[in-house]
């Protein structure tokens, strides 16, 4: 008896699913354009890994493949920052937009000479039509933006630039933190606590400074006081040996 296969119905049983489509974790790009651009970006990170730590709902990472059409491994992209708030703090190798539930809050890319077009043209339509609320750039070597830094905030589905503050700084609505350009690179201020975001390396250097101000203050008490003892001993043996005179004149 002959066998017939019916196509359509094969067809349908060989779909694969999601576990059977490869989503590469690397793109084969490297992390940064230049030596600063990768200091500062991943100092970055860090300071906003480090602001977020006791909260484990926040997720921040950076150069992380980002698939955003399930089952189409093509349509991805790589933000050098962001940041999503509710979806927890796990390790994750891509960020799969299906998986994680949403779309990063905030997404911030650190525009070179060949990215800033891209950055400024690209990106900032296909972050839009995701729904990210929050888009910067920033350049390191103020060359390439009309200005070294740039932020979008997304009104009716388009970005809207973002205006500085009589400070300098520009700030994201989504992580509720101004950015600013300073010396030595880019800062992040955090407007509640009026103080700088800082990674846990500077942290650490900080309290090592204090610290050792501290001991350096107690460390010259101590030898003032040392120094007020002296005096008063040597003032007590003055006094003693002239009571002595006075009684052998006597």
């Amino acid at each position: 008896m002959a066998t017939y296969i019916d196509i359509e119905q094969s067809r349908i049983l060989s779909v694969p699913t999601d576990a059977d489509i490869y989503y590469p974790e690397e793109d084969g790009k490297p992390m940064a354009a230049s030596d600063l651009h990768r200091e500062i970006l991943t100092r970055t990170i860090d300071a906003l890994t480090e602001h977020y730590r006791s909260d484990t709902s926040v997720y921040v990472s950076g150069d992380i493949l980002m698939y955003y059409v399930e089952g189409v491994p093509g349509k991805s992209v790589s933000p050098d920052v962001l940041v999503t708030i509710g979806i927890g703090n796990k390790r994750r190798y891509t960020y799969k937009v299906w998986e994680a539930g949403k779309v990063p809050d905030f997404a911030m890319e650190f525009s070179s000479e060949n990215t800033y077009r891209n950055d400024l043209s690209f990106k900032k339509e296909l972050y839009a039509s995701l729904g990210i609320r929050d888009y910067f750039l920033y350049d390191a070597e103020a060359k390439y933006l009309r200005v070294p830094l740039m932020g979008f905030t997304l009104v009716d589905a388009v970005y809207e630039p973002i205006p500085a503050d009589a400070r300098g700084g520009v700030r994201s609505a989504a992580l509720n933190l101004d950015f600013h350009v300073r010396e030595d690179g880019l800062g992040i201020y955090n407007p509640v606590t009026g103080k700088w975001v800082k990674t846990r390396a500077e942290q650490e250097a900080a309290a090592r400074r204090k610290a050792e101000a501290r001991e350096q203050e107690e460390a010259a008490a101590r030898k003032k006081t040392e120094a007020a003892l002296e005096k008063a001993d040597a003032k007590i043996l003055q006094l003693q040996e002239e009571i002595e005179r006075m009684r052998t004149r006597r």
